[in-house]
């Protein structure tokens, strides 16, 4: 997967593939005050033992995966961007061949919002901004076998050379008879918690650097 982003006076972050998200981060002069240079992460992955004090860039999605995502890859999305940095123009921009139906259900502290072919487009984003959006996804991987896959990332808030904190919750509904949660990667630890049930996986993320996951799942054999 290849991605671009704009740190200037606009700001894109990129969703291709399998709804990763690169995000750079319009700093305060606060935060980079108070942040020496020792303490920037410079791109490794690092899971933080304890949630930031302050709001950070909140990226939520939820997937339904249904009997026909079995058979076509699509599945249903909705998704939230919350305490997006204020700028004053950015783009939301997802692979043209893995999107459709895509929609703006929901925005707050945004001058101006919307759909253009497989992007959105924002105008004006205020602090504490937030930005949600439906639409269908190709973004289950059939591997044969009764085996499914769901990859996602890289997840990042980024600014020049350094990776500040950013915050991701995943839930992936299973409506598909029959179909069970079997692996995922990275495994749970601190700052990485995952749930699941008969019918539900779900993790939440608090790190810096760059994250990827892959949920890994089965179809019992009739």
């Amino acid at each position: 997967m290849v991605h671009a982003v704009s740190c200037q006076r606009s700001k894109a972050i990129f969703l291709a593939l399998f709804l990763p998200s690169l995000a750079c981060a319009a700093l305060t002069e606060e935060e980079m005050f108070f942040k020496g240079v020792s303490d920037v992460n410079m791109g490794g992955l690092t899971f933080l033992t304890e949630a930031p004090k302050t709001p950070v860039h909140h990226h939520q999605n939820q997937i339904t995966l249904s009997a026909a995502s079995l058979i076509d890859g699509w599945a249903k999305l909705e998704q939230c961007h919350r305490h997006l940095d204020a700028v004053p123009d950015m783009q939301i921009v997802y692979g043209r061949d893995r999107i459709r139906n895509l929609a703006i259900q929901r925005s707050e502290n945004i001058g101006r919002t919307w759909v253009h072919e497989n992007t959105v487009q924002m105008q004006n984003v205020t602090h504490d901004a937030l930005i949600c959006i439906s639409a269908e996804t190709r973004a289950l991987e059939i591997n044969g076998n009764n085996r499914f896959s769901l990859t996602n990332g890289p997840y990042m808030r980024r600014f020049l050379d350094g990776y500040y904190p950013m915050q991701v919750s995943m839930q992936v509904h299973m409506q598909a008879p029959g179909l069970r949660f079997f692996a995922i990667d990275p495994a749970p630890q601190t700052g990485f918690t995952v749930v699941h049930s008969a019918d539900e996986v779900a993790y939440e993320a608090f790190f810096e650097g760059e994250l990827r996951t892959r949920i890994e799942f089965s179809v019992a054999p009739e």
